[in-house]
């Protein structure tokens, strides 16, 4: 079975894809391609999609390698024969043939890096906690000790939730901006003492800092678009008893 995905090409010609909810075998709140084994999903749908979104790859089942994300900045590198899921880490990187790096999200980044040059890749998940902790720099950092030059090397983030619906609390602000100065432009008024945080920007703004060659958001909103994507908030708002994983993977050649 075809399995769909979007893609950056920022990233081209290195293998990507950032999978929708489109071609997966999940029902319910989960219906389509959820790839979260920490959801409450059948594992054996879970094990499905997984294998579906491997085969898209092209990478064995057992090639896609995953983490155990814990909103760190921790990263893996990750070989043939790595721990599966790498544990924890919210990175990981790999400059080995054949291997494809696999993140899960549901609203937060899923960053997508590559230097196809030097053949090193990386994916990150960059949650608010992550990408202030330094998530996206670690993985730069990374990349660079296994041959990368961050001046050769391309971000892309995927599918993530919007200014729009991203709305938080002022203590979320204050601990962003004690912690990064520079993050202040990326919130905005709303109603009462709500702000709205403009994760996508904030993230780009950290890899170009990390001194990347070029990142770019695909600007796609998970909380907007229910039918293609998983979402958490979304899921929160309408009192849904889980959610759906998405998953975005890069590959080595």
């Amino acid at each position: 079975m075809a399995v769909p995905f979007l893609t950056s090409d920022l990233l081209s010609p290195v293998r990507h894809g950032f999978f929708t909810r489109a071609g997966g075998a999940s029902a319910g709140v989960f219906a389509g391609l959820n790839c979260g084994h920490g959801s409450s999903d059948q594992t054996e749908m879970v094990r499905i999609n997984r294998a579906r979104v491997a085969q898209a790859i092209g990478v064995p089942p057992e090639g896609l390698k995953t983490a155990e994300q814990v909103h760190s900045a921790r990263v893996a590198v990750i070989g043939p024969e790595a721990e599966n899921p790498a544990r924890p880490a919210d990175a990981l990187v790999a400059a080995v043939p054949g291997v494809a790096l696999g993140i899960l999200t549901a609203d937060c980044l899923p960053v997508l890096l590559a230097d196809p040059e030097a053949g090193v890749v990386g994916a990150a998940h960059a949650g608010w906690r992550g990408a202030l902790s330094g998530i996206l720099e670690a993985t730069v950092a990374a990349m660079e000790d296994l041959g990368a030059r961050r001046t050769a090397i391309r971000a892309a983030i995927g599918p993530a939730i919007s200014q729009t619906a991203y709305e938080v609390g002022p203590e979320l602000y204050l601990e962003f901006v004690a912690a990064d100065p520079e993050a202040a432009r990326y919130f905005l008024d709303g109603a009462d003492d709500r702000l709205h945080l403009d994760l996508p920007g904030y993230g780009l703004d950290r890899l170009r800092r990390a001194g990347v060659a070029q990142a770019e958001w695909i600007r796609r909103c998970t909380y907007g678009d229910p039918d293609r994507f998983y979402s958490y908030r979304r899921s929160v708002h309408r009192k849904e008893a889980d959610y759906g994983r998405l998953i975005s993977v890069v590959r080595t050649s």
